[in-house]
């Protein structure tokens, strides 16, 4: 987007639709099993979206709820694809897209972090060599033989941010995850990436936090209506942002 190195992510006139079924009471909605008389709608989430990221950026998402951050984050991370068009990634993706996600709330924290790391591709010798580093991160020695469905909402992110942060990602995706933290543990996360960024790992940031973005973005990307509206300079979107939800 703003850089000349070779393209990581490239989204090409993507559309993403989701197909909502309505039943308005429990009653519309037993005949419509026996005759498949179901009423649909189709929902929108983002339309001919187009846009390029190159390596070793950091790239910011806003926008207001269901503009289609999230559903961007997804296609990159590959666990959905688009209804229409073509999303290319090159390289191993590390995403932090929804608290909890890919955690068993009956496994133990250690448990987990065995799980997690074999989803993200790493033998378990890696993994063995990762444990310590993981947990001193994570800050969870205390907990860590316990069952994450013990966990409160602040632990359950540090231990994904942790285990996301030690696969040595090409890509990494953060999508609010950090908004439940504590600000010490932010501060370490946000230095953690300042890592990355130094090594050129691409990084995605959805935020609320207009602020976090700013500082830490090299440029934004501005959704609304499943559309982008601006794209480039991380003050000049967030203004625009700003401005448009005054004018709402």
């Amino acid at each position: 987007m703003t850089n000349q190195n070779p393209p990581i992510i490239d989204f090409q006139h993507v559309t993403k639709e989701f197909t909502l079924l309505q039943h308005r009471t429990f009653k519309e909605f037993l005949p419509a099993l026996f005759v498949g008389d179901e009423t649909h709608k189709n929902f929108t989430a983002l339309s001919d979206i187009n846009f390029t990221i190159s390596k070793g950026e950091t790239i910011g998402i806003i926008g207001p709820n269901g503009s289609g951050k999230s559903t961007i984050l997804k296609l990159v991370a590959g666990v959905m694809s688009p209804t229409k068009g073509q999303v290319i990634v090159k390289g191993k993706v590390s995403p932090l897209i929804e608290l909890g996600a890919g955690m068993h709330p009956e496994l133990s924290g250690k448990e987990n972090i065995y799980l997690n790391g074999a989803i993200l591709g790493l033998k378990r010798k890696e993994i063995d060599n990762y444990y310590k580093n993981i947990v001193d991160f994570a800050e969870l020695w205390d907990f860590i033989d316990q069952p994450v469905k013990h966990y409160s909402s602040g632990m359950y992110m540090r231990l994904a941010f942790a285990i996301a942060v030690h696969v040595d990602p090409e890509i990494l995706i953060v999508d609010e995850i950090l908004a439940v933290g504590d600000d010490d543990f932010q501060a370490k996360c946000f230095s953690k990436m300042e890592e990355f960024k130094k090594r050129g790992v691409t990084i995605l940031f959805v935020s609320h936090n207009l602020t976090q973005v700013q500082a830490f973005c090299s440029s934004v990307i501005y959704l609304n209506h499943s559309r982008i509206l601006f794209e480039g300079n991380p003050i000049e979107s967030c203004q625009k942002y700003l401005n448009d939800q005054k004018h709402q």
